[in-house]
């Protein structure tokens, strides 16, 4: 029986606790925009943004929250929880924040780093031997077949937390990439046990050779199954007793309990003719009113705007929120370092590769981004185009939840709407616009940061 299986009523009495007393939930503290340093009015054209789409019948709703020094600016809501109900977009909606997760995940990896459980150039092999063996995918032989050969290497610890060990995702049947279709085909991402995942990957072709490119990938959920095995615990039980409950995220977990799919907004997909919104069909996604029977590290997180704030403020602080230490400093700086070297793609449409001399990175990601443990690191800003100081982490997921940290500036943006594909990177993006240009003071320096060189001292 796996640590899951064993597990699930252990964290159901966790959710039972805190859903007994409401009063764990500890919110940030609030201040008015000025008193922090933003223009009230300027700020007025991220709610602006937001209701335009709601106008517009592009999203059911959402909500957005802005912080800056530790105190909440605005936390706003628009539009409804769902389309077919009157009421209006709870404060406390739950999200799925689908790959939001991942950089949860990496937080948990983290814990057990401190705890010296493992190291950065330490090979996976080393907590899953059932990669002992792996290969990778070098075109067809006459018959259609993939030509599979041996990896030089294992993945590295490091490279499973940068998407570059070489694994594929499987999300869809791609025809352009041999190990996405297979993994896809195989089921991967449907598993019944995290354990079954990696038993599947086991037997199918790498995407690439170990550290030769940034492929986004299903590392998150091999994550899952490390830490199950280092804690001996499930991923739920270890997140919700190292991470949620000390955060006083009371309202975060993998499925959403009988008492609170009240406050579960709708999930929605535009309808490929007429362009208007439709309940989603979310195909391979299960029902999250129920525990999944494989966690997934890499994007099975439901959360609210508020307990996310507060995940995201304890990275700001570098690791600790209201006396609680969660990560040791080092740590947190560590995950928010660019651990690729310059020439590595990083973008969220799954392009990837090595940069030729020259050769300018595709949309949606320009040059300037790089990769920490888990998360996008912002190292050169300026050469992005995007507005944030140097060292800004970011991600967002596929249901239409984004978030930044910007330590230079010290505030952090968290926004949630349920649309599959969200509406484009755009919103992204011009969230981020307005919220800057709100600072009434300049942003941090846009200088160059990258820097590689520190990768050799991180074991």
């Amino acid at each position: 029986m796996s640590f899951w299986r064993k597990s699930v009523g252990a964290l159901a009495g966790f959710l039972g606790l805190t859903a007994a007393h409401p009063g764990m939930a500890s919110a940030l503290p609030r201040a008015k925009p000025e008193a922090v340093g933003f223009s009230s009015e300027k700020l007025k054209r991220v709610d602006e943004t937001m209701q335009r789409l709601v106008d517009q019948g592009q999203i059911a709703g959402g909500v957005t929250l802005l912080a800056r020094h530790g105190k909440v600016v605005s936390q706003t809501t628009y539009g409804k929880r769902a389309l077919d109900q009157p009421d209006p977009m709870p404060a406390d909606a739950i999200f799925r924040i689908r790959s939001e997760t991942k950089p949860v995940t990496g937080v948990a990896m983290l814990i057990l780093y401190d705890e010296g459980r493992w190291k950065l150039d330490d090979p996976i092999t080393k907590f899953i031997p059932e990669f002992e063996g792996l290969r990778v995918a070098n075109g067809v032989d006459a018959s259609g077949r993939p030509i599979l050969s041996p990896i030089s290497r294992p993945p590295t610890m490091r490279e499973l937390m940068t998407h570059t060990a070489g694994f594929a995702y499987g999300i869809a049947d791609d025809p352009g990439s041999q190990a996405d279709q297979a993994y896809y085909r195989a089921g991967v991402l449907q598993s019944d046990s995290l354990f079954s995942m990696v038993q599947k990957i086991a037997g199918l072709p790498m995407y690439a050779e170990p550290g030769k490119l940034w492929r986004y990938s299903v590392a998150a959920d091999i994550q899952g199954l490390i830490i199950e095995r280092l804690s001996g615990q499930s991923l739920p039980v270890f997140m919700q007793q190292r991470i949620f409950k000390p955060l006083k995220m009371k309202d975060t977990g993998f499925w959403v309990p009988a008492d609170k799919t009240a406050r579960l907004a709708a999930i929605y997909d535009a309808d490929p003719v007429t362009g208007k919104l439709a309940p989603a069909v979310e195909g391979g996604w299960r029902d999250v009113t129920r525990p999944p029977p494989a966690p997934s590290g890499g994007g099975g997180l439901l959360s609210t705007a508020g307990d996310f704030a507060r995940f995201a403020q304890m990275i700001l602080n570098g690791g600790d929120l209201d006396g609680v230490r969660v990560l040791e400093p080092e740590t947190v700086a560590m995950m928010r370092l660019n651990h690729l070297p310059p020439s590595f793609q990083v973008t969220t449409d799954g392009t990837s590769g090595v940069l030729k001399p020259g050769q300018q990175k595709p949309f949606p990601f320009a040059l300037g981004m790089g990769y920490g443990l888990d998360v996008a690191v912002a190292v050169d800003p300026a050469a992005s185009g995007a507005p944030v100081g140097p060292g800004t982490i970011s991600w967002g997921g596929s249901a239409g939840t984004w978030f930044w940290i910007d330590p230079a500036n010290d505030l952090f943006f968290v926004g949630m709407i349920q649309r599959l594909g969200g509406v484009g990177p755009g919103l992204d993006a011009e969230t981020r616009k307005w919220v800057y240009q709100a600072l009434e003071k300049p942003p941090a320096k846009l200088a160059q940061t990258r820097d590689t060189t520190k990768r050799s001292s991180l074991k």
